[in-house]
Formats: structure tokens, C-alpha cells, sequence
């Protein structure tokens, strides 16, 4: 019997390999940065605009004014908040089984901008008021307008989840992939991806 044949040299099977220690230590990275500065700002807020009308700011470009949502933006679903926190595990889940895989930087930027938006909000539907489960996100950003009549106020949690998502949108339609690779037009990694692989390997060795 003969031996099956190896994959060519430089080249990984899709979805497999080891996750890169880099990009899940940037993933990492990202998502507690992205998380804390949510958790300070979110208490900064409470402490300075409590009982305060909304703060004008650039011109009325932006309005900083303090506000308690029970549901997702314009407050969708409020009388279902209880969803919300099952459905952000659900995608904390998904990030973390992602990073099992993961070896592309660009890739962990995303998906650490999505988990630490995910975890900021997440505190607050569990730990804040009314009841765990039940809590109501605080908000504080209100673009052109005091009281979010033309965007929902929202806060650094929303951005990073929103930033994060639209990065994954951009590295889907370039072609990048979350195994490090980088599909052509007919799917398959291109020269450059095998290059880089390759040095993978070789700075492994």
C-alpha cells in the first residue's frame, strides 16, 4: 500500500492547523481593552450626567445624554430583555470557538472588537438594575440630536460591536480568511498566503 499523498508544502487544510498564539493574544487584547474602556466610560457617565440635562458638544454634532435601554436599538424588544443576554453568550460562545482556529491578525482585530462590545453590554443585562437578566444597558452617545430622535444613543460597547462586525464584512468580501489564508476567485489560497504560511512554519521550526 502506498502512503496518501502530503499536502503541498505552505499549505494548510481548510479550517485546520493550530490557532496562531498571536492573533488569539491580539483577540484577547482587543476584547479587554475594548471592554474596560465600555465599563469606565459607563461609569464616568453615571457619575456626571446623572439628574443632568444632555451635554452639546461639536456644534450639536454630538450630545452626551445619559439613558437606561431594556431592549436593543430604539429600544426593539424592550419587553423581551431577558433574550438579549442569551443571545450575547450564544456569540461569545461562537468567538471563543472561533479562536480554536484562528490565525489571521486582522481576523482577531474583528473578533475582539465584537467580544468585548458583546462582554460591556453583557455586564450590564446581568449585573444592573432592574434584576439580573433583566438589566437595562446604559447609553450615552446621542449623534445630532439630545434625546437619539435621529440615532439611537448608544455607547463604546455599541461602536466596538458595530466596528467590529463591519470590519468582518470587509475582510469577507477581500477574500481574507480566519485561518490566515486568502482565497482568489476560485476560493483557493493564493501565492501570497503560501508564502506566509511557509514562514509560519519556518519560524516555528
Amino acid at each position: 500500500m502506498t502512503a496518501a499523498p502530503s499536502a503541498e508544502p505552505g499549505r494548510s487544510e481548510p479550517g485546520g492547523g493550530k490557532p496562531r498564539p498571536r492573533a488569539v493574544a491580539i483577540l484577547t487584547g482587543v476584547a479587554l481593552v475594548a471592554l474596560l474602556a465600555d465599563l469606565v466610560t459607563k461609569h464616568l457617565a453615571l457619575a456626571a450626567l446623572t439628574d443632568r440635562e444632555p451635554v452639546r458638544l461639536l456644534g450639536g454634532l454630538v450630545y452626551l445624554s445619559l439613558t437606561r435601554n431594556s431592549g436593543a436599538a430604539w429600544s426593539i424588544g424592550s419587553d423581551h430583555t431577558w433574550i438579549f443576554p442569551l443571545i450575547t453568550i450564544g456569540v461569545v460562545g461562537w468567538i471563543v470557538w472561533m479562536a480554536l482556529r484562528l490565525r489571521s491578525l486582522p481576523w482577531a482585530i474583528s473578533l475582539g472588537l465584537v467580544l468585548g462590545g458583546a462582554l460591556g453590554n453583557l455586564v450590564d443585562r446581568i449585573f444592573r438594575a432592574p434584576s439580573p437578566f433583566h438589566g437595562h444597558v446604559v447609553d450615552m452617545i446621542s449623534l445630532f440630536d439630545p434625546y437619539g430622535q435621529v440615532w439611537p444613543v448608544f455607547n463604546l460597547a455599541d461602536s466596538s460591536l458595530v466596528c467590529g462586525v463591519l470590519l468582518a464584512v470587509l475582510l469577507e468580501l477581500t477574500g481574507r480568511q480566519r485561518d490566515g489564508r486568502r482565497a482568489g476567485r476560485d476560493g483557493e489560497p493564493t501565492d501570497a498566503d503560501s508564502a506566509e504560511s511557509t514562514a509560519d512554519q519556518r519560524e516555528r521550526a
